[in-house]
């Protein structure tokens, strides 16, 4: 008979996470049974951790991220557009830090993960405190509204809060746990959940060559439209299709950095950090890059071998976009703790000498497809006909800088043109005078003309492209992320163009680049609404232009073709 053995399915080792302490309230030992000590822990401690963390995790980042986006501006292999990109994360990070603007209008869906000490003591259900703190969060700082109640299978309406929360806790029966209680912190905003996948294989894909190819292939597929560079995560395995899942999710947020690197007869799960990096070096040769071209498609990989029933093969992938929101936090004797994320990013930013703050800000030594060294100014205040001529000067690639009005409309809005459209009605002037901008802003704070104001994932708009530039409408397109087939046939079609904007730094854009927000219809869609905005050097990339060609097409195909054999 085989013996018995039993081990943590994911064994984390020691924590060495940096923390600070925010308080002591709320938080006592108290005597119990048996002469044991228990800790007991007060609603408003658990309010208060969640609201904290909720607006750390919105403002500031991981040191070692932002080392990540400093090492590609002094990378020789980077290419110019990922250095472009990286600075502007970087600026977009200092803005975020000085905790008025979110560094991403997606201020996302909050997640909680929780390990409860067995001693630990609670005056109400824990679940009622922590969204409290996240109520508090996204109610009193300028975040988004993002969470949409069922009110039927068919009928939905925006909360008002951002609640509700993914809140799951669990019971900690870990020697020397027993007065603890740990947290992970998530804010997952709709692009970066949007690339979660699961995929049911067999034992046929547990060989290297097998492994590299399907990934070849998947992670391609991931393309842009969660604001690369990624951190990404990939689970081979699992007890449970939701198990592989979660643990991609964990991976991403590199809860699981501490795992053991080799496997064992318990079944636990480990890293293949060997993988991990033949993974990231597969990555590199995409050609995606950080969004428009070049190597830094990933920052980094992780890879999570987990044990699997003999008949089912799943493997999980997930990705940890730009805005790289998590944090630990835990609550003990001595009192609340946070993890300790940095708050002044402008450590990280180059001199001003540095060759890539001047290919980023000279507007004589920008990146184009042209060969040239040129940043290309479009006046938006020019009749659309002038507008489309000017553009289809140049290739795809080509960066711009746009300045004038926009036009701002995503996913509810587009569906109630096309039921006007259906119905017979004409075209909305408006969104055939201007470019229309996919975006939905989050709350704009006192003082400024908007709140943070990225893109959003341009890919949910697809199947309306052919119908409104039918009509005359959204001949230009910004957003972030590739396109597919159907929007190029329909910019070769009707003479428009798909401009891709860098995904991830709403912070800088609207504290530098959009000078004046109104809404124009829908106003009771809230941040779904139809605004029009006026935008100056705006910057954005050509990347599906009106003679058929997309700039991402060739890098979403797979050109993997074995590991060579080595001679003997």
């Amino acid at each position: 008979m085989p013996e018995f053995r039993y081990e943590d399915l994911l064994p984390i080792g020691e924590d060495t996470t940096p923390y600070r302490k925010i308080s002591s309230e709320g938080v006592e030992v108290v005597a119990g049974p048996d002469g044991k000590n228990f800790l007991k822990v007060a609603p408003d401690a658990l309010e208060q951790l969640a609201e904290t963390a909720l607006h750390d995790i919105s403002h500031y980042l991981r040191p070692a991220h932002l080392q990540q986006l400093r090492n590609i501006l002094d990378d020789e292999e980077a290419s110019p557009n990922d250095k472009f990109v990286a600075l502007d994360l970087l600026k977009n990070a200092n803005i975020a830090a000085g905790g008025i603007l979110p560094m991403c209008q997606d201020t996302g869906t909050a997640i909680v993960m929780g390990k409860r000490g067995q001693r630990v003591l609670s005056e109400e259900q824990d679940e009622i405190s922590l969204s409290r703190g996240i109520y508090n969060a996204y109610t009193k700082l300028n975040l988004r509204y993002s969470q949409l109640a069922p009110i039927t299978t068919w009928e939905e309406k925006a909360t008002g809060n951002n609640l509700p929360a993914q809140i799951d806790l669990y019971a900690n029966t870990k020697d020397g746990a027993d007065t603890s209680y740990k947290f992970l912190f998530m804010a997952k905003g709709g692009g970066s959940a949007n690339k979660s996948f699961l995929y049911q294989e067999t034992k046929a894909i547990l060989n290297e060559n097998s492994m590299l190819k399907f990934l070849d292939e998947k992670l391609r597929s991931l393309g842009t439209a969660a604001c690369p560079p990624y951190h990404l995560s990939i689970v081979i395995g699992g007890t449970s299709a939701e198990m592989a899942l979660k643990t991609a999710k964990y991976g991403s947020a590199k809860y699981l950095d501490s795992l053991p690197t080799e496997g064992a007869m318990t079944g636990r799960g480990f890293r293949d950090t060997e993988l991990e990096e033949k993974v990231l070096e597969l990555t590199r040769h995409f050609g995606i890059g950080a969004q428009f071209g070049g190597k830094y498609f990933c920052h980094d990989v992780r890879v999570v071998r987990l044990p699997r029933h003999g008949a089912s093969m799943p493997v999980a992938i997930a990705v940890s976009c730009s805005a790289d929101r998590q944090m630990l936090a835990k609550i003990t004797e001595e009192g609340l703790f946070v993890e300790q994320l940095e708050t002044d990013p402008a450590r990280f930013m180059p001199e001003e000498n540095h060759p890539a703050v001047a290919a980023h800000d000279d507007e004589t030594d920008g990146v184009t497809g042209t060969g040239g060294s040129s940043v290309v100014k479009i006046d938006l205040n020019k009749p659309m006909d002038e507008i489309l001529a000017e553009l289809t000067k140049f290739p795809v690639k080509t960066r711009l800088s746009l300045t004038g009005p926009l036009v701002v409309a995503r996913d509810i809005a587009h569906a109630k043109i096309k039921e006007r459209l259906d119905a017979g009605e004409e075209m909305p002037q408006y969104l055939k005078d201007h470019p229309v901008y996919y975006a939905g802003p989050a709350k704009t704070p006192e003082g400024m003309p908007s709140g943070s104001f990225g893109p959003t994932t341009a890919g949910r708009m697809d199947s309306y492209v052919d119908q409104f530039q039918a009509a005359g409408g959204s001949m230009v397109m910004l957003a972030k992320g590739n396109r597919s087939k159907q929007v190029t046939d329909a910019c070769n079609t009707h003479g428009g163009f798909y401009l891709g904007s860098i995904g991830g730094p709403a912070a800088r854009l609207a504290q530098d680049c959009i000078k004046k927000v109104e809404i124009l219809e829908y106003e009771e869609l809230g941040m779904e609404a139809i605004w029009k905005i006026e935008v100056e050097d705006f910057p954005a990339f050509i990347v599906v232009d009106d003679k058929g060609e997309d700039f991402f097409a060739e890098t979403l195909k797979p050109t993997f073709t074995g590991i060579p054999v080595r001679a003997k």
